[in-house]
């Protein structure tokens, strides 16, 4: 053999081996991203739709990949059993009532299962437990929303473009306000009247504050009512007198109004005397022969003094008067000097 056939024999053995050498990496770079190397579990779960989940699809907890879809296949009637490969030292933190739901990385990324919840209640999960599911929204669904929504805010939009339209012709009250000088002066002459209006609420409520606080001044007349039980008691008294006297004055009317009501009334004397003309024409008259019978009998009873037989009845009469005169006069004085040296003797 040449030295030419050597050195070509040694080129290609280089090359074979490189090759063989990259050919082990890669296996153990794609071993250790689908973790072919890593001691795992395999936990199952039953979804109603996988919505486009594969095989080798990621699993997460919490954010972290702890492992991947192993395996997909009908279930039941309408359901799908997805077999999933988790990592040995990722059990510990899944517990048994924990649930898998489908996921997405990103808007538009690959499908991915995501384990939440569990309890630290329950248990660690084992090999060959079945996971309960949750079923998530379905892209469609989202973009079916989206898309009525899109058809719900074009026809708001339109809506509002009408009403815009509308403003700008001054149809309607707003646009009457957007549009009429007269009517916007009016509004404003309203509000300038609102806001006087507001302004004398304040200055009410200001003095309305200062009367009240004048209340809680010591020594008033306000704060004595308020504070002092003695004046409020005096104030009630007198409010209860004052009620009596105004009830004995509306009784006294009354009575006087009964009596005057019988002053009318000719079936008594005092209403005979004030309403019969005739029964006091007759009392007038009557009155005046007693004046005049009165004055004969004083004539008569000089006549009878200055007569001889009748003149020793009344001297004697005269003077029994003037002796019981000077006995009631001398008995007075006693009374008088008996009572000096008493009050002599309180001094």
């Amino acid at each position: 053999m040449n030295t030419a056939e050597n050195k070509r024999s040694i080129m290609v053995g280089v090359f074979v081996l490189v090759a063989i050498v990259i050919f082990v990496i890669g296996i153990l770079t794609l071993g250790g991203q689908q973790k072919r190397f890593i001691e795992s579990i395999t936990v199952n779960t039953v979804f109603g739709d996988v919505e486009g989940l594969k095989v080798g699809n990621n699993v997460w907890f919490s954010g972290v990949k702890i492992g991947t879809v192993k395996q997909i296949s009908l279930h039941g009637e309408s359901q799908v059993q997805v077999v999933m490969s988790i990592e040995e030292s990722a059990r510990k933190f899944i517990r048994e009532n924990s649930k898998a739901r489908i996921s997405s990385e990103s808007l538009i990324g690959n499908k991915i299962i995501e384990i939440f919840g569990g309890t630290p209640a329950a248990g660690p999960v084992e090999d060959g437990d079945v996971l309960a599911s949750e079923a998530n929204l379905n892209t469609d669904d989202i973009m079916k929303t989206l898309q009525e929504n899109n058809k719900n805010l074009a026809t708001i939009t339109g809506n509002f473009s009408e009403i815009s339209n509308r403003l700008v012709r001054g149809e309607g009250t707003v646009g009457t306000l957007l549009t009429d000088s007269t009517l916007a002066k009016d509004f404003k002459s309203m509000v300038a009247s609102l806001e006087s209006t507001s302004q004398n609420a304040v200055r009410a409520s200001r003095d309305l504050s200062r009367f009240t606080s004048k209340l809680g001044t010591q020594g008033s007349l306000a704060n004595e009512l308020l504070t002092d039980t003695t004046v409020f008691n005096k104030l009630e008294q007198s409010m209860a007198q004052l009620e009596e006297a105004t009830q004995s004055a509306t009784k006294m009317a009354q009575n006087l109004e009964q009596a005057s009501g019988r002053f009318n009334n000719e079936n008594n004397a005092v209403g005979v005397l004030l309403n019969d003309q005739t029964f006091a024409n007759q009392l007038q008259r009557t009155m005046q022969n007693l004046e005049t019978s009165s004055q004969k009998f004083d004539e008569n009873m000089e006549a009878l003094q200055s007569n001889i037989l009748f003149r020793g009845f009344f001297r004697k009469r005269e003077k029994e008067e003037q002796k019981a005169a000077e006995e009631a006069r001398e008995q007075q004085e006693q009374q008088q000097q008996e009572q000096q040296p008493v009050k002599e003797d309180n001094q």
